[in-house]
């Protein structure tokens, strides 16, 4: 079992107390608490989705060493040092693969297409580009490749996150989503770096 540090035993416990009774399962309950250690934000235990089954596909995924691609760098360095403590997973951000982006297509997006078609069956995990999100979304619609092992759905702000969740919403990708505007790097890399916990601690 990976330690956990004093401080965060203690802001573990502080969490537990305030959200007191609840209806998530231990394994839900494990990554909520820690988007809300996070960020601390008591609405994301009002706001993050888990698609039947996605932990458990999530937690085999990692044990099998299937790559992690985040959309930017950022999300990428918020999992590195626990993934790389745990597992030997590939791990890559999307950003870091396109070096133009496509026609009409941010960086970030033409950086996923690219990473959805080299590593079908990784874990993406978006935390910042909506955009990212939408494209994989929409390469998902229009292929019949071997389907991710899991999306995280956590892109934040104003323009097209919303939709690009939504979009997330009507795949049948196993999936842990953030619904509304919010969500963001570190609550996308809290997600990941719980399930590496819980992935661990089934060893």
């Amino acid at each position: 079992m990976l330690p956990v540090h004093p401080i965060m035993q203690e802001s573990f416990a502080v969490i537990d107390r305030e959200i007191g009774n609840h209806n998530f399962s231990p394994a839900e309950y494990a990554i909520v608490r820690r988007v809300i250690h996070s960020t601390a934000d008591f609405e994301f235990k009002d706001l993050i989705r888990f698609s039947p089954g996605a932990i458990e596909t999530a937690i085999a995924g990692l044990q099998q060493g299937v790559p992690v691609v985040t959309d930017v760098g950022m999300v990428k360095q918020g999992v590195a040092n626990l993934l790389r403590k745990t597992f030997n997973n590939p791990l890559l951000a999307a950003v870091e693969c396109a070096s133009s982006p496509l026609p009409g297509k941010t960086r970030s997006a033409t950086g996923m297409l690219k990473c959805a078609l080299k590593f079908p069956n990784a874990i993406f995990v978006i935390g910042n580009a909506p955009t990212a999100l939408l494209a994989l979304c929409s390469h998902l619609n229009n292929s019949t490749a071997t389907l991710p092992t899991l999306i995280i759905g956590a892109p934040v702000g104003f323009v097209s996150v919303i939709e690009s969740k939504a979009a997330l919403a009507q795949t049948s990708v196993p999936q842990i989503r953030v619904e509304g505007r919010k969500g963001g790097s570190p609550v996308a890399a809290a997600i990941l770096n719980a399930l590496v916990v819980l992935a661990s601690e089934k060893k």
